[in-house]
């Protein structure tokens, strides 16, 4: 939810507003795109890990060192950066098909900006958001990498396949664990493909 909220207002502003540094700034939000999750999970310790940069800088303004990269705190932020680049993309390709006359008749009939997003923008792009959604989840729940580097204190569910494989040797229960995960993320994909089985309000 939080990967397309932040991804819904950015791809949006983003696709209407042109200005300098436009393609820079997209540039710079997409670029995880070629990271692997190990690389998301280190850039968050170098942000919030003991020596990282926030802890430094609360330590230097309160005394007490701020550090939260292995908690829930810090696996979240590390699978929203790395969600971040595949919805926004899915929502400025949506924007851009959506039909600009809609949102003008909204306004000729007194809409405020507000109930124009709404009424009109947000239910234009609600294909694209839940297949953007279903696709953070898939990839979410899959990143190894990710969880690897920063759930050392957490049972997600890929390091306890991973443990239960490779530490416990329990063959049968990391089969089964990852038939599960399987079956669990074809699930999303397919009822989130059924939901958005409409298309954006393209113009033309």
């Amino acid at each position: 939810m939080a990967t397309l909220l932040i991804s819904g207002i950015a791809g949006v502003f983003l696709q209407r507003h042109k200005f300098p540094g436009n393609k820079t700034l997209v540039a710079m939000l997409t670029l995880p795109l070629a990271f692997p999750g190990v690389v998301i999970g280190f850039m968050v310790i170098m942000l919030a890990g003991r020596q990282g940069l926030i802890g430094t800088i609360s330590e230097a303004l309160s005394g007490d060192r701020l550090v939260f990269a292995y908690s829930l705190t810090g696996l979240f932020m590390g699978y929203v950066y790395f969600s971040i680049p595949r919805t926004i993309l899915t929502v400025m390709s949506a924007t851009e098909k959506l039909d600009p006359r809609l949102e003008e008749a909204a306004r000729s009939l007194g809409a405020s900006p507000w109930r124009v997003m709404l009424d009109v923008i947000v239910p234009g792009l609600k294909p694209a958001l839940i297949s953007a959604g279903a696709i953070c989840f898939a990839t979410a729940v899959g990143a190894f990498g990710t969880a690897f580097t920063l759930a050392t204190r957490i049972n997600v569910l890929p390091m306890v396949i991973y443990t239960e494989f490779t530490l416990s040797a329990n063959i049968a229960m990391a089969a089964a664990l990852s038939f599960m995960l399987g079956a669990v993320t074809w699930l999303v994909l397919a009822l989130a493909r059924t939901a958005a089985g409409s298309t954006v309000a393209a113009a033309g």
